[in-house]
C-alpha cells in the first residue's frame, strides 16, 4: 500500500508532467518517466501513475515493484482486470495493452531496468514475490 508521501509525490509529479507535457517530471535521476492511466477495477475511474520505464520495441516495459512491498501495486491489479490503458511519454499519448512479461522476457529486460534504477535490486531482496515486469504494447 502506498504511503501518504508516495501518493502526494505521485500526484504532484503527474500534475506537473501533464501541465508541461513532460518538460518537467519526465525523469527520475537518469530514468525516464511515463504516465500510465488505467481504469480502476473497483471504481471504474481513471487512475494515473508516473512510472520509470525502458523502451521495448515500439512499446514500454515497467516493473510492478511497489517499492518491494509484498503486494503488487494497484495499477497492476487494475491492468490485470482490464489490460487496456493509456501511456503518455512527454507530449505523446498512446493507447496500450498490458501483459505480464514471460520469464524469458523478464530475464532479458531486468538488467536494463536495474541499470536505469538501482533500487530495483533492493526491492527484489525485500519481498518474497517475483516482481513482474509489465509490457505495454501499442
Amino acid at each position: 500500500m502506498a504511503t501518504i508521501m508516495q501518493k502526494v509525490f505521485s500526484g504532484a509529479n503527474t500534475a506537473v508532467y501533464r501541465a508541461t507535457k513532460g518538460r518537467l517530471g519526465s525523469k527520475f535521476g537518469k530514468a525516464p518517466v511515463l504516465l500510465l492511466t488505467t481504469t480502476g477495477r473497483k471504481s471504474g475511474s481513471k487512475r494515473t501513475v508516473p512510472l520509470m520505464y525502458v523502451r521495448d520495441g515500439d512499446g514500454y516495459a515497467v516493473i510492478a515493484s511497489n517499492g518491494g512491498a509484498d503486494v503488487a501495486p494497484g495499477w497492476w491489479a487494475n491492468l490485470k482486470a482490464n489490460p487496456q490503458g493509456t501511456v503518455q511519454v512527454k507530449g505523446e499519448k498512446v493507447d496500450v495493452t498490458a501483459s505480464r512479461a514471460p520469464d524469458d522476457e523478464r530475464e532479458r529486460l531486468m538488467p536494463a531496468l536495474k541499470s536505469m534504477y538501482s533500487g530495483y535490486e533492493g526491492y527484489e531482496k525485500k519481498t518474497s514475490r517475483k516482481i513482474p515486469i509489465v509490457l505495454l504494447k501499442r
